[in-house]
């Protein structure tokens, strides 16, 4: 992990995030360049200005903006990106608990650590007495969004002899009874329409479900050929219209990822007009066939958030766990690029271990919900303040 006196420091000193980009020029993964100067970073600045005043830029147009990073273009991209993000949500940051109750996955993406595959990870599913109490607790905390998350697992347990989507769904709605303030968010990937109908209709408020990458033949280069990128949209579209909070992402830096497949990603985001977009690099784990793939791009993931930020206004924009994994202060600096919610964990102690994406994954300190003193004062040394809210959409009308 590098740490982040190692470049800037994100405190009230006025340093920023731009700073990375200072005085750099090397070829760094795919056809990203940062060049400074001349022609093609005024081209550059040219077109975020036009992001910022909401016009429609091609996907030629986004590749251009992210092939010339410069301490310029970062400067005005992250700046523009923080007084937009305060415009609709001043400077507050939304905390959401997360509780990752299941780490059975019926999938094998190559990528990830709970991969069916993977002999080497002890499984588990946390009852719902189990959620419940972790809901409790955050609620206790000043938590009032809980994420639940898990892999595709189809036989989760409920009470009363109920398995797999009906036992998740009477979760959601004891959670919604006893918690009524409280939003619940689902993360369990791809099912049938009817399903996230009968999730929705228990209470659940929004869904995340990353795209991962908009290109069908990159997808293809993630995944197992039974798993579709075409598939992976309809999904997403079909939780639009069924009225949930919806949430696409990707991983900045996958393996045979290129600036095409990012710009085709963002073209993506502004067609499905995700109320969240969930970001973050690529980190490998050693239990996967990209166990000896390189890391992705801090400096990368950061420009993505300040860009997103642009294009959609009022977007739910978590600093994820895999920045601070992957640079020491990563969440701070993903707020200075424009994020607006961070997601503590609240899954019991026993089992963080467990549900390992990536290697290295933080669990401790201020990514686990006993931590949330020491987030709010990280957050308040960078002049934002962490929040007791739902923190909805801003502008979401609830059908």
């Amino acid at each position: 992990m590098r740490h982040i006196t190692d470049a800037v420091y994100t405190g009230k000193a006025g340093i920023f995030p731009e700073e990375l980009f200072s005085d750099r020029s090397e070829r760094e993964g795919g056809d990203v360049r940062f060049v400074p100067g001349g022609d093609r970073e005024r081209r550059c600045l040219e077109l975020l200005s036009r992001l910022a005043r909401g016009e429609r830029l091609t996907e030629e147009e986004f590749s251009e903006i992210l092939s010339v990073r410069t301490w310029k273009t970062a400067g005005l991209l992250f700046r523009t990106a923080r007084r937009i993000r305060e415009k609709y949500y001043g400077k507050r940051v939304f905390i959401r608990g997360l509780i990752e109750f299941t780490n059975y996955c019926r999938n094998d993406c190559y990528y990830c650590g709970i991969r069916r595959s993977n002999q080497e990870v002890s499984r588990y599913r946390l009852t719902p007495d189990e959620i419940l109490s972790c809901c409790e607790e955050g609620r206790r905390l000043g938590f009032r969004t809980f994420v639940l998350q898990g892999g595709e697992d189809l036989n989760f347990e409920g009470r009363e002899g109920l398995r797999g989507d009906r036992a998740l769904a009477k979760v959601v709605e004891e959670i919604k009874r006893r918690f009524p303030d409280c939003a619940v968010t689902l993360s369990v990937g791809e099912r049938d329409r009817e399903v996230y109908e009968q999730w929705f209709q228990a209470g659940a408020d929004r869904y995340l479900l990353r795209h991962e990458t908009a290109d069908e033949e990159h997808y293809r280069r993630l995944h197992p050929t039974e798993l579709s990128g075409q598939r992976r949209k309809e999904c997403l579209r079909a939780l639009k219209d069924i009225g949930f909070q919806t949430g696409a992402g990707m991983m900045v830096g996958s393996p045979g990822q290129t600036v095409r497949h990012l710009a085709e990603d963002l073209v993506f985001l502004r067609e499905l007009q995700p109320e969240m977009v969930g970001i973050g690099p690529f980190l490998p784990h050693h239990a996967t066939p990209f166990a000896g793939e390189e890391a992705g791009s801090l400096e990368l993931t950061l420009y993505l958030l300040g860009l997103v930020r642009l294009l959609l206004p009022r977007v739910l924009l978590p600093a994820t766990t895999a920045l601070g994994t992957v640079f020491d202060g990563g969440r701070e600096l993903g707020i200075l690029c424009g994020a607006n919610v961070v997601m503590p964990n609240l899954s019991p102690a026993a089992v963080r271990g467990n549900y390992l994406l990536y290697d290295n994954k933080l669990c401790t300190g201020c990514e686990a919900s006993e931590g949330l003193s020491a987030l709010r004062k990280s957050m308040e040394s960078i002049g934002y303040e962490i929040v007791a809210e739902r923190g909805d959409c801003a502008g979401y009308v609830s059908p």
